[in-house]
């Protein structure tokens, strides 16, 4: 059974004097009532959020609203800017964009609040923000999660002498990172297979796996 009462106090921003109060609202609220009104509104969140992301890192930042969504049951789908449920929002490039877990896995849906082409820029700038996560399509949707490739079997390609990116490739893989994101970009339009991007030490990463 949920105690709606800790949830509220760990989740809620309630604190321990509001704890006669909730005990008495929460004793005449359906169950979907009582989720309803211990969730934080978005405004709560989206400061807790930027406050941690400021203060201790983009991976603070995100533990803290999955943990929220997972107890709180913030997940969805399909999410939107109708905001049926409260979410992160973001600035990329510009565009107004929400970030929204799907579920227990930690895969992050990234949209945006109007329908517009996804373009890979978009998704090295995410990938900037979220260093700790991959970035990738999937079914028409920005999706985020935290992932690895094996690239221990990684060997250096040689490239052109006036390119700062650099190739690696075995079996399956191939990696590309640069400083440059316009370059390796460019670099990466030669090869075909499923697109995740990545940022590490100030450079951007494009893994395509065949």
């Amino acid at each position: 059974m949920t105690n709606y009462l800790e949830l509220a106090l760990q989740h809620g921003g309630f604190t321990n004097l509001d704890r006669v109060y909730l005990e008495n609202v929460l004793s005449s609220l359906t169950e979907d009532q009582k989720l309803r009104f211990i969730t934080p509104p978005p405004s709560v969140i989206n400061a807790y959020f930027s406050e941690r992301y400021q203060k201790q890192g983009p991976e603070a930042a995100t533990a803290y609203y999955f943990e929220m969504s997972c107890a709180l049951t913030l997940f969805s789908k399909t999410p939107s800017f109708k905001e049926l449920k409260p979410f992160v929002r973001l600035n990329l490039s510009g565009h107004s964009y929400g970030l929204s877990y799907e579920s227990q896995k930690e895969v992050a849906i990234i949209f945006p609040e109007k329908k517009e082409a996804v373009r890979e820029s978009v998704l090295l700038e995410i990938a900037q923000i979220f260093p700790h996560y991959k970035i990738f399509m999937e079914d028409g949707q920005i999706k985020a999660k935290p992932m690895t490739f094996d690239e221990a079997s990684l060997i250096k390609q040689r490239s052109n002498d006036s390119l700062l990116s650099e190739v690696y490739m075995s079996e399956g893989l191939v990696k590309i990172q640069g400083f440059n994101q316009e370059e390796v970009l460019e670099l990466s339009a030669t090869y075909s297979g499923e697109r995740y991007y990545g940022y590490s030490q100030r450079q951007s990463l494009i893994y395509i796996t065949k």
